[in-house]
């Protein structure tokens, strides 16, 4: 049957084409491969860069920074990731930086000045007063004060990493004592759910911003 296909093919003038096995892939198929391969190494490393160096670490009073550590245990009350989107040119300090001398970027600024440092003071929207604990090389950390809606003691870190030239934006907040906030499921969840809304329109904003860092 073979035979008579290959006469066929000879009298109409065609070769026939065999394909061999193990042969390379074309052209367009490798390229796809290699594409597809630089997208998940960057993937990885984004995760891995992106987890900050206090993940795992118990809530502790640092002599030197002056400031709580989250925790991954029951004091943890959020840990989410967004991204930023690629900007080869800007470093995660340059993020940070136009956030805290630009703070009319973040979405609840409220009261608080255009510019904040460490231990200021001030009202975020909606009369909640918070207090800015610290600001790292890439990171702000602020706290809640008696007054605030989710009430005081908690701690939330903005912190800002990059990889392959691609952003992102991990908050993580955790809290000294549980409040009646979080000993309530339904507040609890509104919470976190708000949160995470809410941090969004700041990474968001901070990809958009971060062209010009």
């Amino acid at each position: 049957m073979f035979a008579l296909r290959e006469v066929l093919m000879r009298k109409a003038g065609r070769t026939p084409r065999r394909a061999l096995r193990g042969s390379a892939p074309g052209p367009g198929r490798a390229s796809a491969r290699t594409a597809s391969a630089g997208l998940l190494a960057a993937a990885l490393l984004i995760t891995a860069t992106a987890t900050p160096s206090f993940a795992g670490s118990p809530p502790s009073r640092s002599p030197s920074a002056g400031y709580r550590s989250p925790s991954t245990g029951p004091n943890q009350v959020y840990r989410y990731g967004y991204s930023l989107g690629f900007h080869p040119f800007t470093s995660p300090h340059d993020v940070r930086e136009q956030l805290t001398g630009n703070f009319w970027l973040f979405p609840v600024r409220g009261d608080c000045p255009a510019v904040v440092r460490p231990a200021d003071e001030c009202d975020l929207l909606g009369g909640n007063p918070v207090r800015v604990e610290a600001i790292g090389y890439d990171s702000l950390q602020i706290a809640t004060l008696p007054g605030h809606d989710l009430g005081d003691g908690m701690h939330i870190r903005f912190t800002f990493a990059r990889a392959l030239g691609l952003h992102c934006l991990v908050v993580s907040a955790w809290q000294d004592r549980p409040t009646p906030c979080s000993e309530r499921t339904l507040c609890s969840a509104a919470s976190r759910t708000g949160a995470w809304v809410l941090w969004r329109v700041l990474a968001e904003t901070m990809s958009i911003s971060a062209y010009v860092a």
